[in-house]
């Protein structure tokens, strides 16, 4: 079989175990407050007024209205609200996002056939799977040539798992959405970062609703000649689909902890390691990171929250004086101004080490007492309880606590998170 028979087999007649399951009951609370808390962001209040004003049938919720709207626009304007923040998860084998693609795809088809929630959750699974596995397929010279996995690679898993839950063609659902997936890296630090994750949502609706409707398309839309991969920088890499179905690379997802760049979290979780240190006893900090992040977060004098979360000087700062890199307010113009942080911030540096991988970081902390280091690889196991303590304390702090308490026991429900209550939780409804 071809990569798209196969994954199309996969994703329709997989039962996922229990350790992946858990895993995206996770990741769905953690998506899902990220949504609410992102909701009122300008990319999410655009994008929901676009679709509001074109309307449609009442066939799921969105992000932070009580009104309904056709799936395909649900899926939109919900991926865009929950990667508004830049807060959810990560992959970091392909280095994409496959929540915000996946999942508002996934919970609006599931609201428009009224699917239950393990139907739902094994949906979600299997697209954010794929997502990955398509991402590795296609390699890292599709994303450092310049496209955004979480658009592109996550908008085939969102077909899939649009194709689950309609019982739709897999494989046509694949050509239709090779024909529609996008995005590009030169969005970051733009509204159009986020309306990527909107745009592999929906176009993964979009292409599950046509393939369930008898729309025909080519059966070799990722592979083919002229497909998708070859004519996107793919690598074609035979061994990305190497044990799918019995390994499930999602156990594996990195979750957010610091509301800033993924990149930067090895760092900020090494500097915790020597805390606490007095600030005004340091001398200088040495960071040294893999050298593909110092493309994305080495911004080394920040003006705007929004480049403060790229900053590995000024966040090695916050750290060292105390800030919750936790909270979002953290990240503010008024920070990157902070007399504090700025003479804090001009005592590190910042180097490439090719022998650290994309996932670690070392730091060398010199004080008045001489100096100390330690370094973080976020790919080291976290036992699921602490997973789970650390992302309900995230969704207390971005919902406040009686939301998180409602949206925790919708996510651990015993038959999976129920896609109704769900979908009113997020829209607001109490």
């Amino acid at each position: 079989m071809g990569i798209s028979e196969t994954l199309a087999e996969f994703a329709a007649r997989t039962v996922p175990g229990e350790a992946a399951r858990a895993m995206m009951r996770l990741s769905v609370m953690d998506w899902a407050a990220c949504a609410i808390a992102g909701a009122e962001e300008p990319v999410s209040r655009i994008v929901r007024a676009l679709v509001l004003e074109e309307a449609g049938a009442p066939q799921a919720a969105l992000v932070g209205d009580a009104a309904r709207v056709p799936a395909r626009a649900a899926a939109l304007a919900n991926g865009a609200a929950s990667h508004a923040l830049d807060y959810d998860d990560t992959h970091f084998a392909h280095i994409g996002h496959p929540s915000v693609a996946v999942l508002p795809a996934a919970l609006a088809l599931a609201q428009k056939t009224g699917a239950g929630g393990t139907a739902f959750l094994d949906a979600a699974l299997v697209g954010a799977e794929a997502s990955i596995r398509i991402g590795l397929w296609l390699g890292r010279g599709h994303y450092q040539v310049g496209f955004h996995q979480t658009g592109t690679a996550g908008a085939f898993g969102a077909a899939l798992a649009g194709a689950r839950l309609l019982g739709a063609d897999g494989v046509q659902a694949l050509g239709i959405v090779s024909t529609r997936a996008s995005g590009l890296k030169s969005q970051f630090g733009t509204m159009g970062k986020p309306f990527n994750a909107g745009i592999a949502a929906a176009n993964g609706v979009e292409a599950a609703l046509l393939a369930a409707s008898g729309f025909g398309s080519t059966a070799q839309g990722l592979e083919g000649a002229q497909g998708f991969g070859e004519t996107h920088a793919g690598a074609s890499d035979a061994g990305a689909l190497d044990g799918l179905g019995q390994h499930w690379l999602f156990e594996t997802v990195s979750h957010k902890f610091h509301a800033c760049c993924h990149g930067t979290h090895a760092m900020i979780e090494a500097l915790r390691n020597l805390m606490p240190l007095d600030p005004d006893t340091v001398r200088q900090v040495r960071v040294a990171t893999h050298p593909r992040w110092l493309r994305v977060c080495d911004q080394p004098a920040p003006a705007t929250g929004l480049e403060a979360k790229f900053s590995y000087r000024l966040i090695a700062a916050m750290v060292l004086a105390g800030r919750d890199t936790a909270a979002l307010a953290s990240f503010s113009d008024a920070a990157c101004a902070d007399p504090l942080l700025v003479g804090l911030r001009d005592r590190v540096t910042v180097e490439a080490d090719e022998r650290l991988s994309e996932t670690a970081a070392r730091v060398t902390v010199e004080t008045a007492d001489g100096p100390s280091e330690a370094a973080h690889d976020l790919d080291a196991p976290m036992p699921p309880d602490q997973r789970a303590a650390r992302l309900r304390a995230k969704a207390t702090s971005l919902v406040g606590e009686e939301t998180a308490a409602r949206l925790a026991a919708i996510c651990m429900a015993p038959d999976g998170p129920d896609p109704a209550l769900l979908g009113a939780l997020l829209s607001g409804a109490r």
